[in-house]
C-alpha cells in the first residue's frame, strides 16, 4: 500500500487552542497485516475538550477514515470530527486558522477519493456523513436541513426551479426528494451515493454532461465555510470569486455546506439503447454527431450518451450494469473474440406522459444513420429512477461478495478530440491488449466544451470537443500495482505522443505537475488559495500546496 511521508517534521500537527500545546506523534508505516493507529499525546489537547463527544481520537474512529475507495493510500489523522451542525465545522476551522501552528483539515463524504484526497495526515477529518445522519434524524429542528430543503422559486422572473440542498447530502437523497415534487436535477454522476459537496468540488460528470454540462454548471448559489473560518454565501453575482473557485476547486478554498441546484420537470421513463461497433472511426463519428444535437429542448436530442469498451472478459455485462440479455451474450462474446475490442455506444432518451406516443419515433429518427454493426442494437425501457440509479444494484452485489472494499487503481482522463485516434491506436489497441488487463470497465465518450464555465477551477482540454476516458479497474490487495503500472504506461505514452491530457480526479505529486494541470488557471488558483485559505489548512490530501 502506498505511503506518504511528510517533507519535514513540522508537518506533525500541533494543536493549540486556548494556549494549550500538545504535540501529536508522527505516523509509522502501515501494512495490510498490521492496523496502525496514530500515537496520541499523554494528555488530550484542549481541542478534544472544546468539541466534547464530537471529536474522536479512538482507534476505531481513526481507522475508518484512514483509507478511501481507492484502497491504495493510507493516512492516519489525529482525530475525526463528527459534526451535528455547521457551527461545529466553523469552530474547527477557526480553531486551526487562529492557531500559531494550524492543523490540516479534510472534509470526507463517502470517501470515494482514489489516492487519499479526502485524508488529513495528523490533522482532522470532518465526517460529513455524520452531519447528514444528524440532519435526517432531526427534521423538526429549524436549524437542521433534514433530508432536502426543496424550495422552488422563479429566478429573474423566469420559471427556473431549484432545490437548496446540504453539501453533506447524497445525490440519491436529492433525486428522491425532488422527484416527490415532480422535478429532478439535470446532470448526474453515474453513481448517486456521493455527496453534493464532494462531486461539486471535482466537477461531476456523466452521460448528461454533453447536453447539460457537468454538475458544477448547474449550480445557482453556494454556502461555503472558507479556510479562514468565514461562512459565506456566494453566486455569480455575490462573492463570485469564491463561487467560481470552489466549483471544481478540489476542496482547496472551502467546505461546501449548501448548494442551490438547478431543476427541471422529471421524466418518468427512459428508452435505453446500446449499439456495438468494430470500427472506432464510426463509433466516434456517431458519438460526436449525437452530442452536436445538444439543444436542451430539442425533441430529437439524446438526453444521455456514454461509451465503453467490450474486451475478452467473459460476460459482456459488468457490475455497473447487467444490460445485455442472456440470450444474446454468446453472440456478443463471439464478436469480441473476433475483434479483440468492441466499442459500445450507449444512448438514452427520456420521456413522460406527454411524449409517450412520440418517443419511439424520435429515437428511431435519432439512430437512423448510425454506423453500428447490423443486428447489434439492444434496447431497454426502464423507469427514470432505475436508469439513474443503475450502478447501485451492482455495488450491493459486490458488497455481499466482499468485493467492493478492494483496491481501485482508477485513472480518469480528458483527451482532446484531435488525439482520440492516437489514444485508441496506442493505448486501447496496444498497451491494454498487450498487458492483457481487460477485466475492468473502460469508459470513453465525448463532451462539449461550451457546456463548461472557464471561470470555474475545473481544468479541461482547450478543444471544443474532448473525450473522457475512465479506466475503472478493481484488483486484489496483492496485485493493484499491475494496474497502476499500466496507468503509468498510459500517462507516459500521452506525454511522449504530445497528447495534452487533463486528469479528472487528478493525482499529482509535485507543484510543477499541478501547474501544468491547471495551465493558464494556475496563477488564479494560487491567488484564490491565498485569499480563501492562506494558511493552507484545507484538503491536504490533494498534495497541491503541501
Amino acid at each position: 500500500m502506498e505511503k506518504r511521508y511528510p517533507i519535514s517534521t513540522y508537518f506533525v500537527i500541533i494543536f493549540i487552542v486556548s494556549g494549550l500545546i500538545s504535540a501529536m506523534g508522527k505516523s509509522k508505516p502501515y501494512s495490510i497485516a498490521t492496523k496502525f493507529l496514530p500515537r496520541l499525546p499523554n494528555k488530550l489537547p484542549s481541542l478534544l475538550k472544546l468539541f466534547a463527544d464530537k471529536l474522536h481520537s479512538d482507534p476505531g474512529s481513526i481507522n475508518l477514515v484512514s483509507t478511501d475507495f481507492g484502497n491504495i493510500v493510507r493516512e492516519s489523522p489525529a482525530a475525526v470530527l463528527r459534526p451535528t451542525s455547521l457551527n461545529d465545522i466553523l469552530s474547527l476551522i477557526k480553531s486551526s486558522y487562529k492557531s500559531s501552528t494550524p492543523f490540516k483539515i479534510a472534509a470526507r463524504g463517502r470517501g470515494h477519493s482514489l489516492r487519499g484526497q479526502a485524508m488529513a495526515r495528523d490533522g482532522v477529518v470532518v465526517d460529513m456523513m455524520s452531519l447528514r445522519e444528524h440532519m435526517m434524524n432531526n427534521n423538526n429542528n429549524s436549524q437542521n436541513r433534514a433530508k432536502i430543503a426543496c424550495v422552488f422559486h422563479s429566478l429573474s422572473g423566469k420559471h427556473h426551479h431549484y432545490a437548496d440542498v446540504g453539501g453533506e447530502m447524497l445525490w440519491i437523497d436529492v433525486l428522491r426528494d425532488t422527484m416527490e415534487k415532480g422535478f429532478s436535477p439535470v446532470s448526474f454522476t453515474d453513481y448517486l451515493y456521493l455527496t453534493v459537496g464532494g462531486t461539486l468540488s471535482n466537477a461531476g460528470i456523466s452521460g448528461q454532461t454533453f447536453r447539460y454540462g457537468p454538475q458544477i454548471s448547474n449550480v445557482h448559489e453556494l454556502d461555503v465555510i472558507t479556510g479562514t473560518g468565514e461562512f459565506m454565501t456566494c453566486s455569480p453575482s455575490n462573492n463570485s470569486e469564491l463561487f467560481y473557485a470552489v466549483l471544481g476547486g478540489l476542496g482547496q478554498f472551502g467546505i461546501i455546506t449548501r448548494a442551490r441546484i438547478a431543476l427541471e420537470p422529471a421524466p418518468k421513463r427512459v428508452k435505453w439503447v446500446r449499439l456495438l461497433y468494430d470500427d472506432f472511426s464510426a463509433f466516434t463519428r456517431d458519438q460526436e454527431h449525437l452530442i452536436s444535437i445538444n439543444g436542451r429542448k430539442q425533441s430529437n436530442a439524446p438526453d444521455y450518451l456514454e461509451g465503453l469498451l467490450l474486451m475478452n472478459q467473459g460476460s459482456p455485462n459488468n457490475w455497473r450494469s447487467s444490460f445485455f440479455p442472456s440470450s444474446e451474450q454468446a453472440r456478443i462474446i463471439s464478436l469480441v473474440t473476433k475483434h479483440d475490442i468492441i466499442y459500445c455506444l450507449e444512448v438514452a432518451k427520456y420521456y413522460d406522459d406527454l411524449s409517450y406516443n412520440s418517443v419511439d419515433k424520435d429515437l428511431e429518427d435519432l439512430l437512423r444513420e448510425m454506423g453500428h454493426i447490423p443486428g447489434f442494437m439492444f434496447k431497454k425501457d426502464v423507469s427514470y429512477m432505475e436508469f439513474l440509479n443503475r450502478v447501485r444494484p451492482g455495488e450491493l452485489r459486490l458488497q455481499a461478495q466482499g468485493l467492493w472494499d478492494v483496491p481501485h487503481p482508477w485513472l480518469n482522463l480528458f483527451i482532446p478530440k484531435s488525439h482520440i485516434f492516437d489514444f485508441n491506436d496506442g493505448i486501447f489497441r496496444n498497451i491494454v491488449l498487450r498487458n492483457n488487463i481487460t477485466a475492468g470497465i473502460v469508459l470513453v465518450y465525448p463532451m462539449n466544451r461550451n457546456k463548461w464555465d472557464d471561470r470555474m477551477s475545473a481544468s479541461i482540454p482547450d478543444e471544443e470537443v474532448f473525450y473522457t476516458v475512465g479506466f475503472l479497474q478493481s484488483s486484489g490487495f496483492d496485485d493493484w500495482q499491475h494496474f497502476d503500472q499500466q496507468n503509468k504506461q498510459v500517462l507516459q505514452y500521452c506525454k511522449d505522443a504530445g497528447i495534452s491530457i487533463k486528469q479528472y480526479l487528478p493525482h499529482y505529486r509535485t507543484k510543477e505537475d499541478w501547474a501544468r494541470h491547471f495551465g493558464s488557471k494556475w496563477r488564479t488558483f494560487r491567488e484564490r488559495k491565498t485569499q480563501f485559505d492562506p494558511k493552507m489548512i484545507l484538503s491536504p490530501g490533494q498534495m497541491i500546496f503541501n
